[in-house]
């Protein structure tokens, strides 16, 4: 029986970092990732560098906002 390799999730909720926004989803929101972890951030586009809040975290990805 093969499990998923369960990884520690490299970010904390409330947490302030640093990011490339590198993806677009099918919603409309940024997507960057720390280690692989995927962030939604709305309201930015491809490229954008940003310094983002996370909102929310959940098992596989995470919710953020621009912080000005």
């Amino acid at each position: 029986m093969f499990r998923e390799e369960i990884r520690p999730i490299p970010i904390e909720e409330g947490g302030i970092y640093d990011v490339t926004i590198q993806d677009i989803a099918r919603q409309g929101d940024g997507i960057a990732r720390i280690e692989g972890f995927v962030i939604f951030v709305p309201g930015t586009k491809v490229g954008d560098e940003v310094r983002i809040k996370v909102e929310r975290v959940l098992p596989k990805f995470a919710f953020a906002s621009i912080v000005e």
